[in-house]
């Protein structure tokens, strides 16, 4: 959080930056081995965009705020806008998984037994053999690895 006005090419706003960039990159580069390094690209990916995670279960609340912060930072103090409501989503990326996921038929009402088992049959390309049980498939992967 930065309590410099936002100048583009201040040389305040330049070293910030800099330092900025050199934790990100440190954070981010190599791979991450432990939990704690998990976390921190986790939340490292979700600060450069929070409007975009606004409504994640666990951090929302955090990247509501860090938006907020955001938006009075950016904000220009001669041109006032209106303040939004905590609620409303200030900035939505769409999503295709999402969208996909809203059309699904069986959204609000699961499938019947006959929708599953045609389901079923396409899944196993027209095989009305039952799936392999774990015991069955390991067996039929150790006799694949013995020939």
């Amino acid at each position: 959080m930065c309590d410099a006005p936002d100048v583009a090419g201040s040389e305040r706003c330049k070293s910030c930056i800099r330092g900025h960039t050199r934790a990100r990159d440190r954070l981010t580069s190599g791979k991450a081995r432990t939990k704690a390094q998990r976390l921190a690209r986790e939340l490292v990916t979700m600060l450069s965009d929070p409007f975009s995670y606004i409504d994640d279960e666990i951090h929302g609340e955090s990247m509501q705020y860090y938006s907020e912060i955001i938006r009075e930072h950016q904000q220009d103090p001669d041109k006032p806008t209106p303040r939004r409501e905590r609620s409303q989503r200030l900035s939505r990326k769409t999503s295709l998984i999402r969208e996909v996921a809203n059309k699904n038929r069986w959204l609000h009402k699961p499938p019947d037994e006959e929708q599953i088992e045609e389901m079923r049959e396409i899944l196993r390309d027209g095989d009305v053999r039952p799936p392999l049980t774990w015991d069955e498939l390991i067996t039929e992967i150790e006799d694949m690895l013995d020939d």
